[in-house]
């Protein structure tokens, strides 16, 4: 197979593979992405890894799921990026991001090997501007409702929106039209490159300017709600009504076919140049984002339902007819596919199969199962038509977290609450495959956990029939099926080399 040493690869974050027109939306427009997809293959049954955000990029950038180990956090010690390699061999990488968390404390050391990066500012919670501009107007950002209530401690983004003046200052718009110009100035500068764009929206605050703004919920009189809640039964609890919910749905489909939009332009150099001909062309997404589906908003502490963890994928290969592929992938298959295209050998312990033979059809599967989850809370499985989530039984303990990098997600409503240092309690380990010795922190019942740990589910154990049972409704715990999942899942942690309090946390 050819293999030609340029690659695009895009990933859009809070992807819902359900509202594109090219996996049967209807909600919203995505010309676009439809566009691409016409060209490209469409994976079918594509899922998460690791979550959220930053662990999902630490499976595509990194190629070895964190969740069984570490909480979100830093690239470790033990370990390297694909730009690393990358970068060794002399292959250009350039990284154009709008995505705050990269240069947050856990997430600071994952644009460092790239080539060059530029980070385009003011999206969500980076700390861009200490005021609201005193000449704002209301436009392009319409008024819209503050993330927290306390003008103390104010949300990065509600003071950087006042600041927009045009629909390209906005964050999305600027990062897909620096990729454009990148693309028309340097793809054929170089005989190899991987441009790598880590674009946060359609991820919220859903705010856009007109004529996005309202463009599904033309009615709509009050200020916008910008900020999404991340609950469970949202609408049963009061928290929002249902006209609210019909709103914020609409905003995410707003947000949807602006960045679809400015995606379009990317779509153009590759035209314009023919690009496309010498030029793999990857879009893909860390997660997807509840907007209502089961009354859930957000990305709450729920196990994995489709609407989150079932993802769109398109890759497309040059030479290659467009067409659907229905085998089982996951993020870390991404990193493992651009490591064969760029005939890279990584040194560390990684978990992906490379997609490239069911890309030439010389494999129709790669794998027979793929896991992922959040630390210290489920662990899901899927073997392409049953998805079994086990939880902890009796409590959410053993479980230890491994990291030299003691960092993870700050949250800025609550900046003491920070990750512990190490303890008494702690020591030194070695992570499957690597001989670097590593903290092993144990935690026990009343410890302060990693935030996406806590309040933790208890023998709530979820099994589904995807291909019979789409939205989940039947759950089929206590079926003979359960038997057959836990040996997959047993089996699975024995393949990664899991800790063995991963087995006992769960029950298993």
């Amino acid at each position: 197979m050819n293999k030609p040493k340029k690659a695009v690869v895009i990933l859009l974050d809070s992807l819902n593979r359900h509202m594109l027109g090219c996996y049967g939306g209807s909600e919203f427009k995505t010309p676009n992405l439809d566009r691409l997809a016409a060209k490209s293959l469409r994976f079918q049954k594509h899922y998460t890894g690791s979550l959220p955000c930053m662990p999902a990029r630490h499976d595509i950038l990194v190629g070895a799921l964190d969740f069984l180990w570490k909480p979100w956090g830093s690239i470790e010690l033990w370990e390297r990026p694909l730009s690393h390699y990358l970068r060794r061999e002399g292959i250009v990488t350039r990284l154009i991001t709008d995505h705050p968390h990269l240069f947050e404390t856990g997430g600071e050391n994952y644009h460092t090997d790239f080539f060059t990066w530029d980070y385009l500012r003011g999206h969500e919670s980076d700390p861009w501007r200490t005021r609201k501009d005193p000449s704002w107007m209301g436009t392009p950002a319409l008024p819209a409702g503050f993330k927290y209530k306390s003008d103390k401690n104010p949300s990065p983004y509600d003071l950087s929106r006042t600041h927009f003046k045009e629909e390209l200052d906005f964050p999305g718009p600027k990062t897909m039209r620096a990729t454009r110009d990148w693309l028309k100035n340097n793809a054929t500068s170089h005989d190899d490159f991987l441009l790598f764009v880590d674009e946060f929206d359609p991820h919220e605050p859903f705010d856009t300017p007109a004529p996005w703004a309202n463009l599904y919920d033309p009615d709509w009189q009050d200020d916008m709600i910008i900020w999404p809640p991340y609950a469970v039964g949202a609408q049963e609890k009061g928290l929002i009504t249902g006209r609210q919910a019909q709103h914020i749905r609409a905003n995410y489909g707003s947000k949807l076919s602006m960045i679809d939009h400015w995606l379009g332009e990317v779509l153009d150099v590759m035209d314009d140049q023919d690009l496309w001909k010498d030029t793999l062309f990857i879009v893909c997404t860390d997660h997807g984002h509840y907007l209502g589906e089961k009354d859930i908003f957000g990305k709450p502490k729920v196990m994995q339902y489709e609407t989150l963890g079932h993802t769109p994928l398109l890759i497309h290969y040059p030479g290659v007819a467009p067409g659907e592929i229905h085998a089982l992938t996951t993020n870390v298959d991404i990193h493992a596919t651009l490591a064969d295209y760029f005939d890279i050998q990584v040194e560390h312990k990684t978990h992906g199969y490379s997609m490239l033979p069911l890309i030439d059809g010389s494999k129709s599967s790669v794998r027979d199962w793929a896991i992922g989850g959040i630390f210290g809370n489920w662990v899901q499985i899927q073997d392409g038509r049953f998805k079994y989530a086990r939880a902890p039984v009796d409590s959410n303990f053993p479980l230890s977290m491994w990291s030299n990098r003691w960092s993870t997600m700050p949250i800025p409503a609550f900046p003491n609450l920070r990750l512990p240092n190490p303890d008494h309690r702690a020591y030194l380990d070695y992570m499957p495959g690597s001989e670097i010795p590593v903290i092993r922190q144990p935690f026990a019942e009343g410890d302060l956990l990693p935030y996406w740990s806590l309040d933790a589910p208890i023998n709530d154990h979820q099994l589904y029939d995807i291909d019979n049972d789409a939205e989940e409704n039947n759950n089929l715990c206590g079926q003979a099926e359960e038997s057959r999942m836990l040996e997959m899942i047993h089996s699975a942690l024995t393949d990664l080399e899991a800790p063995k309090e991963q087995f006992e946390r769960l029950g298993i």
